[in-house]
């Protein structure tokens, strides 16, 4: 036996016709389910746009990020190259200041009475014309008994 609907209509997959009521309610059920799946896509597209619009935001952040982080990498850069330059500078200072500091010494330690042969080849202070006065004379006995002192302050003025 066959269902027949009095508007003729079919219920589309179980290929059975369903008496009017029954057609009625399941075009409802149809037709609330179709506008289910719109709202859900409609939810769905939203979804999806706000997480490209949040994808291009957080883009435009890590760009501008990233721009910052460049400049203070070339400030630090530029910082490091002077500190280099300046250490450069100061390690040869450093080596001229040694340099003069093992010549006093050996001055030093020839006029303390030590051997001309132990003062590495350095030429007596003591040799040439000498000043009468005894004020510039380096072998002069006042000096001998006077250290040399240096301070920082005595640097300042060096370039």
């Amino acid at each position: 036996m066959s269902m027949t609907s009095s508007s003729g209509t079919s219920s589309g997959s179980s290929g059975l016709l369903l008496p009017g009521s029954e057609a009625a309610a399941f075009d409802q059920k149809k037709q609330k389910r179709m506008l289910s799946n719109r709202e859900s896509a409609r939810r769905s597209r939203m979804r999806k746009q706000k997480h490209l619009d949040d994808l291009r935001t957080q883009v435009s952040q890590l760009r501008q990020q990233g721009g910052r982080i460049l400049a203070a990498l070339n400030h630090t850069t530029k910082q490091y190259v002077g500190v280099e330059t300046e250490n450069s500078v100061l390690r040869t200072q450093m080596m001229e200041l040694t340099s003069r500091l093992n010549s006093l010494h050996e001055i030093l330690h020839f006029l303390n009475g030590g051997d001309l042969s132990s003062s590495h080849g350095l030429l007596s202070a003591c040799e040439g014309p000498q000043i009468a006065d005894g004020f510039g004379n380096p072998c002069n006995s006042v000096y001998m008994s006077q250290p040399i002192m240096a301070s920082a302050d005595m640097l300042q003025y060096y370039y």
